[in-house]
């Protein structure tokens, strides 16, 4: 059976969904095979928590196959609804390393009850339970006292005891930032002196509504705007029930502001307001009693409106009365509150001691995500400062927020400040810890020209070429590496690899000994990494340059903890062929052996030779690297990208670069359809990159 984990709540509105993500990422890290488990649940199809859990787990699972059973199962016959939960479990559950199992949400049976039934089936699921209790009274109004939570936790441990389950941890949710501190203390006694317990505070942007659950809550729909940004939070509510001279102090940032349909001068006035610089940026518009403005005046507020306004058939009173009761929910599609859940998380569980609690060891599986974690761990260790130069791209944005709320890195975006931060703002990114800098702005423009003609009056560039040339982005951001003001850069989600790379070469140039610049893939199958070179960059190397591309290959597996073993592919194994295309790998190893005798290295050798140990104990016995090859280096750019996209495709790989390897500072260059997660993993790559650059520079 798997380590299993049950995370159960003595009530509902705990935050449960976000002490559960942090925690399943927390168990990314550590265990191969996560998976996650919901023994209740309204239906598979309609469950956001288990949707958002499922986005983390290390396990490939259809939501169906998660579920054990529903309320209305539980409240007809509770031992039958026990007893087909324990058998999904376990047809489930037996291939996993570890599973997350998230007890019911108090939706739809008493609370005594479900507190007890959830305490069964950890029982009877022979799991370690993480308690969670809420810091806030459950009618939603105001916070706990810490001897308000102590009386909660006394009753809900009592229930726990009394069914035998096995309680590893308690963490309080959502805690009064100034009762948080006697918690812990409190609690202590009535777990037990071993179990820790734990007090997260109340991070108001996570219970935040968005305005798609507000609009939701008072039955209105977009009319005019960006339909896109209803995903940002409503932090207020603003009724504008007075004259527009009395209504624009009361402006506060995120605030929805609900008024009648037909005041179209306050519309007007709310709208330029919030495209002022000197106003707050609001989430909305809400109009009541189903009106909206007359064509002519529509017509004018769609030249000044970005910002969503929506309609409701409802009156002024009833929607503010639906709007204030509408709830936040963190869930798959807000990957932002996501990262700001996990942080919180971090930040306030001992991991380490909950763990040893929870008596969860490590896996020797090296899986996608634990890769992935590995990565934003390592950087997060010793911070880096990255330029992101495509400062207009939403997916560079919503990768700085999460970046910069994960404590990946430091950041600087390039573009201009307003236009950066007024953009964030609409999206809902919180980028008050980023860097903006306009390319076209002095003194740093007259320097960087300054620089760039000076490294570059070989080729005759004079200062006043220089000076249009360094205000292009990819220009300006390496400059800002180049000249020490930032540790890497990564680009490309909205330009070439050419206009990336570009000023690298001219600027930044080849670390010493390295002759060429390459790259690498790093492809995290099911349960293990290999890095694969070149797949963007060399065409058609030569043996010297094959010879520099695994030695720069090898030597990125092992700051990416890879022990390198390098296979160096062909179409042949060993002295079975013979040819020009054979006898060039044949050189390149032989070049390898030369210049680095340290590594393992065998070619030429075919790919199955390499990876497969029962094929290389046939072609090639006793290699130390055939069958257990982590490096392949492929002869060409074509053999190379086509079979890192087949394997990503057919084995469903997470294909993390390209990683540019060679340069004397790390650059690094983004496929123009990268997702937002791939724009995160690469500036964690590209911060590890810059620390190992330190460790070589500080070492004697």
């Amino acid at each position: 059976m798997p380590q299993t984990i049950y995370l159960a709540s003595a009530e509902g509105h705990t935050g449960k969904s976000a002490v559960a993500v942090g925690l399943l990422e927390a168990l990314g890290r550590r265990i191969g095979r996560v998976g996650v488990f919901r023994p209740v649940s309204r239906s598979a199809e309609g469950d956001y928590v288990l949707d958002l859990l499922l986005a983390h787990a290390t396990v490939p699972i259809d939501a169906a196959d998660a579920v054990g059973t529903t309320y209305e199962a539980v409240h007809h016959d509770p031992d039958a609804a026990l007893a087909v939960i324990i058998e999904r479990f376990r047809a489930v559950a037996d291939g996993w390393d570890a599973v997350l199992v998230v007890g019911s949400d108090y939706t739809d049976v008493g609370t005594p009850t479900e507190l007890r039934f959830n305490a069964r089936v950890a029982a009877n699921l022979g799991a370690a339970v993480v308690l969670v209790l809420g810091g806030r009274r459950s009618s939603g109004r105001g916070g706990r006292t810490a001897y308000e939570v102590e009386q909660v936790a006394e009753i809900a441990l009592g229930e726990f005891r009394g069914e035998h389950a096995d309680l590893a941890a308690v963490i309080v949710n959502r805690a009064d930032p100034d009762e948080r501190a006697a918690m812990p203390a409190l609690i202590a006694p009535h777990a037990g002196g071993d179990v820790p317990v734990f007090a997260v505070p109340e991070d108001r942007a996570l219970v935040a509504p968005s305005l798609a659950t507000v609009l939701a809550a008072a039955g209105a729909q977009v009319a005019q705007g960006d339909v896109s940004l209803t995903d940002r939070n409503v932090d207020a509510t603003v009724v504008a029930a007075m004259t527009l001279e009395n209504l624009l102090p009361r402006l506060v940032p995120g605030a929805l502001v609900v008024m009648p349909g037909d005041r179209v001068d306050t519309l007007a006035g709310v709208l330029l307001a919030h495209a002022s610089p000197a106003f707050p940026s609001l989430t909305g518009v809400l109009l009541t009693g189903g009106l909206m403005p007359p064509p002519n005046a529509a017509r004018l507020l769609d030249g000044i409106a970005t910002l969503p306004i929506a309609r409701t058939e409802l009156g002024t009173y009833e929607a503010v009365t639906a709007v204030s009761g509408a709830r936040g929910l963190l869930a798959a599609e807000s990957p932002q509150k996501t990262a700001d859940a996990i942080a919180l998380f971090d930040a306030h569980v001992d991991v380490d001691r909950l763990f040893a609690a929870l008596r969860v060891h490590a896996s020797n599986v090296v899986t996608p995500l634990m890769f992935e974690y590995g990565l934003l761990a390592r950087a997060r260790a010793d911070r880096r400062h990255i330029v992101l130069p495509e400062g207009d791209d939403d997916r560079v944005l919503e990768a700085a927020g999460i970046v910069l709320a994960r404590g990946i890195a430091d950041i600087t975006l390039l573009g201009n400040e307003v236009a950066v931060r007024s953009r964030a703002l609409a999206l809902g990114i919180d980028l008050g810890h980023a860097r903006v800098v306009n390319p076209f702005a002095e003194p740093l423009r007259e320097r960087f020209a300054e620089v760039y003609a000076r490294e570059r009056a070989h080729r005759a560039v004079s200062l006043e070429l220089a000076r249009d040339t360094v205000t292009d982005v990819s220009y300006f951001g390496t400059l800002m590496v180049h000249e020490g003001m930032a540790d890497g850069m990564v680009s490309g989600a909205a330009h070439t690899t050419a206009h990336t790379i570009r000023p690298a070469f001219e600027l930044i140039r080849t670390a010493p000994g390295v002759s060429v610049v390459s790259s690498v893939f790093l492809m995290a199958l099911a349960d293990r990494v290999l890095v694969y070179g070149d797949c963007a960059v060399i065409p058609d190397p030569t043996s010297e340059q094959l010879a520099d591309i695994a030695i720069s290959a090898a030597g990125t597996a092992a700051q990416f903890g890879i022990e390198p073993r390098v296979a160096m592919l062909s179409y042949s194994t060993g002295t079975s062929g013979s040819g020009a295309d054979v006898e060039k790998v044949r050189a390149a190893t032989a070049l390898v052996r030369e210049r680095a005798p340290e590594l393992l290295v065998e070619g030429p050798i075919q790919y199955d030779a390499a990876a497969d140990p029962a094929v290389a104990a046939a072609k090639m016995p006793g290699s130390p690297v055939a069958g257990r090859a982590t490096v392949f280096v492929f002869p060409d750019l074509n053999t190379g990208n086509n079979t890192y996209k087949a394997v990503q495709r057919s084995s469903n790989a997470l294909a993390i670069g390209p990683v540019l390897q060679g340069l004397n500072k790390p650059i690094n260059d983004l496929s123009r359809g990268a997702l937002v997660r791939d724009i995160v993993n690469t500036i964690a790559i590209t911060a590890i990159q810059a620390q190992g650059r330190r460790v070589r520079r500080e070492q004697p």
